[in-house]
């Protein structure tokens, strides 16, 4: 039914658990953003004002870059592709990150990197409330996360709203999660894996957990 399928979310979702999950079951190919591996990302949080620019800008590239080759030269005896983020998440991030006019320019090169690269069939995304994001990213440990501050991930979170509602003709799949643990709870995960493999109209579906 849908052979692009991404899975999106906040800061601290469970994105890319759902995505490698399904993957894996569903024998599709899966896409996982490297964003570990970002020299930019630890001095970014130690110091937004200096390091926003080229965090945004080399996260673009890497985006563009692993969803081009993937696309170029697709998996044949795998048709259907998972991926845990959306091209379109880096103008989220980069509007609230960037100043003005650093802004400008980031929207003009996004603009040639968006239009080649598809559309995913349906988008997936797993609202939390921030103060359980905050809870899940304390968890997981990562050193350089621990300093993201409720109301940033609440700032995070209104710009994907925005985005979603301004993309009518998008099938958006919106499951709050906050009583669900897809992650310790196999029922929790059939749930939510039967959900996605639904049909949905254009527009933004909402389901609670």
């Amino acid at each position: 039914m849908y052979n692009y399928i991404v899975i999106e979310g906040n800061i601290g979702a469970g994105k890319t658990s759902l995505a490698t999950r399904l993957a894996e079951e569903r024998q599709a190919s899966l896409i996982l953003e490297q964003f570990e591996e970002n020299s930019f990302l630890p001095r970014f949080y130690e110091d937004p004002a200096r390091y926003a620019f080229p965090l945004e800008l080399s996260f673009l590239a890497d985006r563009y870059q692993q969803l081009k080759e993937h696309f170029v030269r697709p998996d044949l005896f795998k048709p259907v592709t998972v991926a845990d983020y959306l091209i379109y998440k880096s103008l989220i991030f980069a509007g609230q990150n960037l100043e003005a006019a650093e802004m400008t320019l980031y929207n003009r090169l996004f603009s040639i990197v968006a239009s080649v690269v598809p559309k995913p069939d349906l988008l997936v995304f797993l609202f939390l409330r921030p103060d359980k994001l905050k809870e899940n990213i304390v968890s997981r440990g990562r050193s350089y996360e621990q300093n993201i501050s409720v109301e940033y991930l609440e700032k995070i979170q209104q710009g994907y709203l925005e985005f979603m509602k301004q993309q009518p003709e998008w099938k958006i799949l919106l499951v709050e999660t906050s009583r669900v643990d897809f992650v310790n709870r196999e029922e929790d995960y059939h749930w939510i894996a039967d959900l996605i493999f639904k049909d949905y109209p254009p527009g933004i579906t909402r389901v609670k957990g």
